[in-house]
């Protein structure tokens, strides 16, 4: 299946998709990231776009109350997830692209999401060049990604990335006019082998070995850094 020019692989979903689809389900257990974004801006009527929506796993949660939402996605085969995930949803298209170059006019977006996804901070400034041709005067942007300087995951992968550097990242977004919303959410699996199966696709070897030696059980404390900004 196809991948557009300029996507940048994704080792864990591109490669495991149903793996990763178990770490979605796992993911903020208890409901901490939406009602932090609607704290900042409502999607409820506007036009939606998430960027690296893979098999679009959140994004009937966007269309349940926006006018719109567009799913960007650059693998082919997760386009196709995506569409079967959303068939049903009228006020839901799937395109194939990438952050670089935006298959969305001008001036035509209310709230972007991204969860991690491309915004990794250093090296998205042509995504982040996009982002300023799109986005509606007064639209708000999310993007989602690991805090490496709090919890339990964050220490397991400021040891295995060392080279992501989390004041560096924090400096990044700040000098941009991003804002941070510290958030505390979690990983639940609903057993140890799934627990097991999502850290191997998202370390290497070793550091998936030394994970799953020294942690018990099939829960992880998990601090992320929400991070948003109005244009």
């Amino acid at each position: 299946m196809s991948i557009a020019d300029g996507g940048i692989p994704s080792p864990n979903i591109w490669q495991h998709p149903q793996t990763y689809e178990i770490e979605n389900r796992a993911v903020d257990p208890d409901g901490v990231i939406e009602p932090a974004m609607r704290a900042i801006r409502d999607w409820a009527g506007a036009t939606v776009l998430d960027i690296g929506c893979g098999t679009g796993f959140h994004l009937p949660m966007f269309a349940a109350t926006a006018a719109r939402v567009i799913g960007v996605e650059p693998h082919g085969v997760l386009v196709q997830a995506a569409g079967r995930r959303t068939k049903n949803l009228p006020n839901v298209e799937i395109r194939q692209g990438t952050a670089q170059q935006l298959p969305v006019p001008d001036a035509s977006v209310d709230i972007m999401h991204a969860r991690w996804a491309y915004f990794f901070g250093p090296g998205c400034e042509p995504g982040l060049a996009e982002l300023d041709r799109v986005m509606c005067r007064g639209g708000t942007a999310f993007v989602i990604d690991n805090d490496a300087g709090r919890s339990t995951f964050g220490r397991w992968f400021a040891e295995a990335y060392p080279m992501i550097k989390a004041p560096e990242v924090e400096r990044f977004w700040s000098s941009r006019g991003w804002q941070r919303t510290q958030l505390d959410m979690g990983w639940r699996f609903e057993s140890r082998a799934d627990f097991e199966a999502v850290v191997r696709i998202e370390f290497k070897p070793a550091d998936a070995d030394r994970i799953i030696s020294s942690h018990q059980g099939s829960e992880v404390d998990y601090a992320i850094n929400l991070w948003s900004r109005t244009f």
